[in-house]
């Protein structure tokens, strides 16, 4: 059985981390279609139902992935669906008003963004150890966390600077095409990096079942959950934000901030604690971010603080399951494991936005963040019931 080495050619993982922030910021504009939808007369059910038509996509993109990574290698298959963030990101900009155009452009979006979310994982698992796993996915998904906050601060500086909101999907789309060129040329580096060649990244029934029976079943339903409560908040931020009179962009530098520089600079240290206990304590930070949000912001300051709550306990609690997906799926599953931890992330970040539009047209912006709430309180009592069957079973061996 081959070994990794003891440490990633910092060179090419660094390159690797920059192609995956260019290739970013394509989803992270999408959190500003809300407000460019709403300038052309739409309202935030018709961007959720743009947002949520990826949901669609993203099911294909994951199940084809494995196939293209065995048949064209990780890095072009992302490289060639990267073209595809490229045309939702022109196709938004271009679109005139709201209708169905922008929904063929949202299916782009959802192909795209899934191969290169469900790949890049994969990468980087057949790049490093189990023990270096939970680190690598730290510093990729920190880079990845820079190009989807780059994306709505990009509107903001572009509206500060006098230009339309358009102007932040074209910067996308060609940072995106510049991150297409670094992963195709990048594709031989990594393959030569490649600790086990011979590994197949297709799903099948047989190990989708292997995983769902398995411990990993439950980082699993935890990121999809995750999803939900960041899909949600995110891509209505524009709207909450207005609807208090406050600046939208500080909830995206907060989030981003404090989502960023936690998994750059102590995720290495948090990933070795104890995964059941940290992620129980950054799940709870999650639920008293979003309790601020709906009952203690009523300024700048507490919008902030409530962002930079809510981007470590989302942050770290990523990482944390991450490596967990990984690590707990049966021998020989893991790239399977990690394609449907990025199955459940997109169902909830992709799906959850179109209820989520809808209650805030119909019920209003406090029925969606109780909604939120409640999601993060199920999230929270699964990481409790983790460490009770834990202790449970240790006390049960002990007696025995």
């Amino acid at each position: 059985m081959s070994t990794a080495p003891a440490q990633v050619p910092s060179k090419l993982f660094g390159l690797f981390c920059l192609a995956s922030y260019l290739l970013s910021l394509s989803y992270g504009s999408t959190f500003l279609l809300s407000l460019l939808i709403g300038s052309r007369g739409g309202n935030e059910h018709d961007a959720g139902s743009v947002i949520s038509a990826a949901m669609l996509s993203t099911f294909a993109a994951v199940i084809v992935s494995g196939h293209l990574s065995d048949w064209l290698g990780a890095a072009r298959s992302i490289a060639l669906f990267g073209l595809l963030l490229v045309a939702a990101s022109l196709g938004f900009a271009l679109t005139p008003g709201f209708g169905n155009l922008l929904l063929f452009f949202g299916l782009l979006l959802g192909l795209g963004w899934g191969v290169f979310y469900t790949l890049g994982p994969i990468i980087v698992a057949s790049l490093v150890t189990p023990a270096q796993r939970a680190k690598y996915f730290a510093l990729l998904s920190g880079s990845m966390m820079t190009g989807i906050g780059s994306g709505p601060l990009l509107g903001r500086a572009a509206s500060a600077l006098g230009y339309p909101v358009t102007a932040a999907f074209y910067l996308a789309a060609l940072a995106s095409l510049i991150g297409v060129v670094l992963f195709w040329r990048l594709d031989s580096q990594l393959k030569k990096a490649h600790t086990n060649p011979a590994a197949v990244s297709r799903i099948s029934w047989r190990a989708t079942r292997q995983v769902l029976s398995s411990k990993a079943l439950f980082p699993i339903l935890m990121v999809g959950l995750g999803g939900c409560v960041f899909g949600g908040l995110s891509s209505f931020q524009t709207s909450y934000a207005a609807s208090r009179s406050l600046d939208y962009s500080l909830f995206f530098f907060g989030f981003m901030g404090a989502a960023i520089s936690s998994r750059m600079l102590i995720a290495s240290f948090v990933v070795r604690r104890d995964p059941f206990r940290t992620s129980c304590l950054l799940s709870g930070l999650m639920m008293a971010a979003i309790g601020m949000f709906g009952f203690v912001v009523d300024s700048s300051f507490t919008y902030l603080l409530a962002a930079v709550i809510l981007g470590v306990g989302y942050g770290l609690t990523y990482s944390v399951i991450n490596g967990l997906a990984a690590n707990e799926a049966p021998n020989g599953t893991t790239p399977q494991a990690l394609l449907l931890f990025s199955l459940s992330y997109f169902i909830g970040v992709f799906g959850f936005p179109l209820l989520a539009g809808k209650l805030i047209v119909e019920q209003g912006m406090a029925t969606l963040l109780f909604t939120v709430l409640l999601i993060a309180a199920l999230n929270w009592l699964i990481t409790v019931g983790r460490l009770i069957w834990r202790k449970t079973l240790g006390k049960n061996l002990q007696q025995a």
